[in-house]
């Protein structure tokens, strides 16, 4: 049996496809949570085979946690799932040590076969969003830039983010500003906007 710890914080969501996974007869939700900072304890306490991750979710993104859990618990698969077609994320999925990559809306047979063969030891890649990523490109931030860009996000001001960046100013507007340039944005705000639909934050 393939104990899975499934996280996901829309609750309606999260039911559903643990409902589906367990009409599986070699497949086991053994424990679902709606928060990213929860999963790596859930997956220690019912020593889980496979985590399966919403991309999205507050406490810690699917991304996120598919690293801490690279390192936490390198035994536990993962597969991501992500209801964006961002190119980028599938690169970082796969950097963060996620081994199946998939859409969130996928028929529950390829889910299923994606947990299966993630842990199997191999990898399962949509065929859409692998086209997808390869078409997109790399991001050309440097990771300064992109973590400047995060950080603005939240209409931070300069000064807040070099404070919060331990950074000068006068840094913190030259890496915006490569950052506008490098994403052929108007501004800051659509730099991030680009950024963001590409998946690099």
């Amino acid at each position: 049996m393939i104990k899975i710890v499934l996280a996901d914080d829309e609750h309606l969501v999260r039911g559903a496809i643990a409902a589906l996974l367990g009409l599986e007869d070699d497949l086991e939700v053994v424990a679902q949570v709606g928060r990213g900072d929860l999963v790596v304890d859930a997956v220690r306490e019912h020593a889980a085979d496979v985590a399966v991750l919403d991309i999205e979710m507050p406490g810690a993104t699917g991304l996120e946690v598919a690293a801490r859990l690279k390192e936490a618990v390198p035994a536990c698969g993962v597969v991501i799932l992500t209801s964006f077609g961002r190119p980028g994320y599938l690169r970082r999925a796969l950097s963060a040590g996620a081994r199946g990559f998939l859409a969130k809306d996928a028929p529950v047979e390829q889910l299923a076969g994606a947990v299966r063969r993630v842990h199997g030891g191999g990898r399962y890649i949509d065929t859409d969003l692998a086209a997808a990523a390869m078409v997109g490109g790399e991001s050309p931030l440097t990771d300064r830039e992109t973590e400047v860009l995060r950080a603005a996000a939240d209409g931070a001001t300069v000064a807040r983010i070099a404070a919060t960046l331990h950074l000068t100013e006068g840094t913190v507007r030259n890496y915006l500003s490569n950052a506008i340039g490098k994403t052929g944005a108007a501004n800051r705000m659509a730099a991030i906007r680009t950024a963001q639909d590409m998946g690099w934050l």
